[in-house]
């Protein structure tokens, strides 16, 4: 399966990060527009992505849910009828929940570096190192936070969960407020 260090971070000045991940990058990202419908399943994580301008993807990855670099396993697959293929997956696993962004997407080296407004939750920032074989963990945790740093990321705006994760313990905390 292929392999990435990633890390996820809340961002206060969208627009200055921006800026200095299309320096480090050099250009200006590309703009995506995504759903992510995950299913119930009983181990990892499954993803329906819906991608606007793409062909949809179904993911399915492990990753442990802590601050700072952490390591994924995860395998993706072409779907040419994500409508149908999501209907087929929530009658037999049901949906957990649905996660739309607005991604813009800059290359570093072998970096993915995500700049995300998330429905809801607001403006985030994913590093995905993407493993190279033979390359260690160790190795993409150096990678991803050396540019951390260079993005003026701190280490007190780090996330350990996914974005479906907050969409839920918002979602929970709502109606524990409401009873």
């Amino acid at each position: 399966m292929p392999a990435n260090v990633e890390i996820k971070a809340s961002v206060e000045d969208v627009d200055a990060l921006k800026q200095k991940a299309a320096k480090l990058s050099e250009s200006e990202g590309t703009i995506i527009i995504q759903e992510d419908v995950f299913f119930q399943v009983p181990k990892g994580r499954l993803k329906l992505r819906k991608l606007q301008d793409a062909p949809s993807q179904l993911i399915y990855y492990e990753r442990t849910d802590q601050s700072g670099p952490k390591f994924s396993d995860y395998n993706i697959t072409q779907i040419p009828d994500p409508e149908s293929l999501q209907e087929t997956l929530g009658k037999a696993l049901g949906i957990q929940g649905i996660v739309k962004k607005t991604r813009t997407l800059y290359i570093v080296g072998q970096t993915r570096v995500h700049v995300d407004t998330v429905a809801g939750l607001g403006n985030f920032m994913e590093l995905e190192v993407v493993l190279e074989d033979g390359q260690t963990l160790e190795e993409g945790q150096h990678l991803a936070n050396d540019l951390m740093s260079k993005l003026g990321v701190k280490t007190s705006d780090l996330v350990s969960v996914s974005y479906m994760d907050l969409i839920l313990k918002d979602k929970n905390n709502q109606s524990t407020s409401n009873s």
